[in-house]
C-alpha cells in the first residue's frame, strides 16, 4: 500500500459514512446487500460449478447455438453493465439538496434499474451456459430483490406520498412499457 492509498483510507471511510447519513437517500432494507452478496456468490458458485465441471443440469446448451447464446450474453452484460452505472451514478453521484423522486434516465423507463441490471447480469451468464441449479439460484434472487424493492417502495411512498404514487402509475415496476402513455 502506497502512502497516498493509506491518506485517502479515512477519507473513502468518510464516504461511506456519509452516504449513510445524507437525506436524500431515503432508505433500503436492512438485508439487502448482504443479501444480494450471498445470492451472487451462490450463483456464481453453482453457475461456475455445473457449467465447468459437474454439467449435472447444463443439457440445454446442446440445443441452443454458439451463435446465438454468445452475443445475446454480450448484450444482456451491456446493457446490465449500462443499467447499472447509470442507475448507480444518479442515485450516489451527486446529493440532491431537495429529495425527490428520481424520474430521469434510467428511471423513467424502469423504478428499480439497479435491481434490474442485477437480473440482467445473471441471465447474461445463463445465455453463455445454461445451468438449471443456476436457474434457480436466479428465480430465487428475483423473488428478494422483488421482495426488497417492495419495502424501500413502501418507504418511498410513505416520504413522498402522492409524488411517488404518480410515478408508480407512469413507469413499471420491472419490464419496460413499448410505448410511453
Amino acid at each position: 500500500m502506497t502512502g497516498n492509498e493509506r491518506d485517502d483510507m479515512p477519507h473513502r471511510h468518510m464516504n461511506r459514512e456519509a452516504l449513510r447519513n445524507r437525506d436524500d437517500l431515503i432508505g433500503e432494507h436492512k438485508i439487502g446487500d448482504a443479501g444480494q452478496l450471498i445470492l451472487a456468490c451462490l450463483f456464481l458458485a453453482a453457475w461456475i460449478a455445473d457449467s465447468f465441471f459437474f454439467k449435472y443440469t447444463t443439457f440445454l446448451n446442446q440445443y441452443i447455438p454458439l451463435g446465438v447464446k454468445i452475443p445475446l450474453g454480450i448484450v444482456l452484460f451491456i446493457l446490465s453493465g449500462y443499467m447499472a452505472l447509470k442507475g448507480l451514478s444518479i442515485v450516489f453521484g451527486e446529493e440532491r439538496q431537495k429529495p425527490s423522486v428520481i424520474r430521469n434516465s434510467v428511471f423513467s423507463v424502469v423504478r428499480h434499474p439497479i435491481y434490474l441490471s442485477e437480473i440482467l447480469l445473471y441471465l447474461g451468464f445463463l445465455m453463455l451456459s445454461t445451468s438449471l441449479a443456476a436457474v434457480v439460484i436466479w428465480i430465487i434472487a428475483i423473488g428478494f430483490l422483488h421482495y426488497i424493492s417492495r419495502y424501500e417502495e413502501k418507504l418511498l411512498l410513505a416520504h413522498f406520498g402522492e409524488e411517488y404514487e404518480q410515478y408508480m402509475r407512469e413507469v413499471p415496476m420491472w419490464i419496460p412499457r413499448l410505448r410511453r402513455k
